[in-house]
């Protein structure tokens, strides 16, 4: 088999186990181009010698490509190796010998609570040129999207993803499709489910009103939870878009995203006490490692916590026996 047919059975797989388009368009590019660079040197895919691939290691290190991308593309090419393996095109995974950049440990970058404020504040004070209807509904969606954002700790995917049916506000629950399309349930508090009803009392018909005009048919409602200015679903780019607007305006650092929330999300329930496995379920992490990123601990935390729990940490709390 051909290197361009194992790659297209490969993909197949990750289609199969509901990958994300994203995921499958970043390894199809990895692969493709791993496969064209052994073709170009005549070498077989299915065995390429030690030094063939620490060559094309090399390669990748010669283009400067950041440490992070270059691990990205061999754990590509590593799921490809698997699938290959257990498809018996391959007799081993060539790559069990190549070692992956090590990646420096990064903390998420995260918001204090009142940072969080401030966004949320911002919400109010964003120029529209829109109808005074629209732009009234606007901020409706703007402000319940980002307490639902921060609240239940979603992925900008899960978040444009919503939909009406997926919301309880009774329960203060939303349904939520995460990766690889399992399901879990994430919290809203009072201000989420506040701004939750208002937005699905007045914000969101007022945007389906005002897709309805004579110059064109409004699209079906297909009860997707937040729309656009036209009536129809906010995509992931127009979320992206939007919540990068009200962050400058807010005057946040800088990288800051809707995934900055999620992360802020995680550390303050961490810093309020919440049990790390709480944590891992609301954030729909398969493994606890994965949440244990969060664990970090601020030196004002640090202090409090030392100030309460050691014996001798406050001075004059005793007299010491110097005998």
């Amino acid at each position: 088999m051909t290197g361009a047919e194992a790659l297209e059975g490969f993909l197949g797989g990750l289609a199969a186990r509901d990958a994300s388009e994203h995921t499958r368009r970043a390894y199809r590019t990895a692969v493709r181009q791993y496969l064209d660079w052994l073709d170009a040197r005549g070498t077989d895919w299915r065995s390429p010698s030690r030094t063939e691939l620490r060559a094309y290691l090399a390669d990748l290190q010669e283009r400067d490509l950041a440490r992070a991308s270059i691990s990205s593309r061999l754990a590509a090419l590593r799921s490809f190796y698997r699938h290959a393996r257990r498809g018996g095109l391959v007799e081993a995974d060539p790559l069990s010998a190549v070692i992956t950049p090590r990646l420096p440990r990064r903390l998420p970058k995260v918001l204090d609570v009142g940072q969080v404020e401030s966004l949320i504040d911002a919400v109010a004070g964003g120029r529209r040129r829109a109808r005074p209807a629209v732009a009234e509904a606007l901020v409706l969606r703007d402000r319940a999207l980002v307490e639902t954002a921060y609240a239940a700790g979603l992925r900008i995917s899960e978040l444009a993803g919503l939909r009406i049916a997926d919301v309880e506000l009774a329960r203060g629950e939303v349904r939520v499709l995460g990766k690889g399309r399992k399901q879990r349930v994430g919290l809203l508090g009072g201000p989420a489910r506040e701004a939750l009803a208002a937005y699905l009392d007045g914000g969101r018909p007022a945007l389906r009103q005002a897709a309805e005009r004579p110059d064109r048919p409004a699209a079906p409602d297909d009860g997707a939870l937040f729309l656009n200015a036209r009536g129809t679903a906010l995509g992931v780019r127009g979320l992206r878009y939007r919540v990068d607007q009200l962050l400058r305006l807010a005057g946040l650092p800088a990288g800051a995203s809707v995934h900055t929330l999620r992360h802020s999300f995680a550390s303050h329930l961490l810093e309020g006490g919440a049990d790390l496995r709480v944590v891992q379920e609301l954030l729909g992490h398969a493994s606890l490692a994965t949440t244990q990123v969060y664990t970090h601990v601020s030196p004002s935390r640090l202090r409090s916590a030392y100030r309460q729990a050691h014996p001798r940490a406050t001075a004059g709390s005793g007299s010491a026996d110097h005998g």
